[in-house]
């Protein structure tokens, strides 16, 4: 047997990282927990090897620099290594079954990110909270202007007739209702031009990036989409097929199967939950235009006859989401079918 370790299964952490690893036949070589100062020394000494890790917080940021080192770097999803665990929860049995659980044959691996990609993605995570805060701040403030009387429809046109409403009255409301408005307001007004700047930096993007500029092409699909299918998907090929990458984003039907019955359910809403929204969010627009006739839109129109609209627009999303994996993989545009 030789002692020359060919896998390594690191579990990572904020400073202790726990080390496993493992020679051509199986044997353990190595198990040991290193600082997080020590790491790349670590592997700086070995020779080439296989490194796998779950993906994590900064396991891209550990894949980029232990990759390059020389080593062959790759991340599992979490679920995937959780049944190779044995008894007991702790570090080094968590870095045992990151090793073990790489050697199936049937293991899928995580897309590695670039530092580009990751930017972008918080451009959108950030984006994302600032609308959930913003939506927060006017729900406060139609329910406290309520409380004072003072209504208005739902939507942009609404709020923006609240408030006229309310500078409109200020003098006939109470002192300390009116300073606890005016801080929503104002906190509002912020969010709205900080969401603003954000999606300029997103659409700047969008305009560089071929695979977003591509996608976009995609009828329901926008810049916000696009760029971010694009930077979460840097690799389409690790989908072999289009129901897959369907099935990555929660869009295909959940199997609950026994006893040789099958009974399919909703949605798995299984991965990217954000991507999934805004698909879904972008098929409901496209559902908006099938009205018109468009033969182009039968197969969206058969699916809105027969089912509930929300169940429609998912179908319609799943169908987004099958398009945009073959654009990735094909590198190609969208070009409509005639009837």
């Amino acid at each position: 047997m030789s002692d020359v370790i060919v896998t390594v299964g690191l579990d990572l952490a904020k400073n202790v990282f726990q080390v496993h690893g493992v020679d051509a036949d199986g044997r353990v070589c190595v198990r040991r927990k290193l600082r997080r100062a020590e790491v790349l020394a670590f592997f700086g000494e070995l020779s080439p090897c296989l490194v796998r890790m779950e993906a994590c917080a900064s396991s891209h940021f550990w894949v980029r620099e232990i990759a390059g080192l020389g080593h062959e770097v790759k991340l599992m999803p979490l679920a995937y290594v959780k049944p190779y665990v044995k008894r007991g929860k702790t570090d080094a049995s968590d870095a045992e079954a990151i090793c073990e659980a790489v050697t199936r044959p049937t293991m899928r691996f995580v897309a590695v990110k670039s530092e580009e990609q990751q930017a972008v993605l918080m451009l959108h995570k950030t984006r994302e909270l600032l609308v959930r805060q913003r939506t927060m701040q006017t729900n406060a403030l139609r329910a406290h202007l309520a409380e004072l009387g003072i209504v208005a429809a739902q939507g942009v046109d609404g709020l923006s007739s609240l408030k006229a409403h309310f500078h409109r009255v200020i003098g006939s409301l109470p002192g300390h209702a009116v300073g606890a408005l005016q801080a929503l307001l104002r906190m509002a007004d912020g969010l709205v031009e900080e969401i603003e700047r954000l999606e300029s930096r997103i659409l700047d993007w969008h305009r560089t990036n071929d695979a977003s500029h591509r996608l976009a092409t995609i009828p329901g699909v926008g810049p916000i989409i696009a760029s971010a299918i694009a930077a979460n998907v840097p690799d389409a090929s690790l989908f072999k097929t289009a129901r897959q990458f369907a099935a990555w984003l929660g869009l295909t039907p959940r199997a609950n199967s026994s006893g040789g019955k099958e009974r399919q359910m909703g949605i798995s809403k299984q991965g990217d939950a954000y991507i999934r929204r805004l698909l879904v969010s972008g098929a409901s627009a496209v559902m908006r235009f099938t009205r018109q006739g468009d033969p182009g839109k039968a197969w969206l129109a058969g699916i809105k006859e027969r089912k509930r609209p929300k169940v429609a627009a998912v179908a319609q999303a799943n169908k987004t989401a099958r398009i945009a994996w073959a654009i990735l993989r094909r590198n190609e545009v969208f070009v409509a079918r005639s009837a």
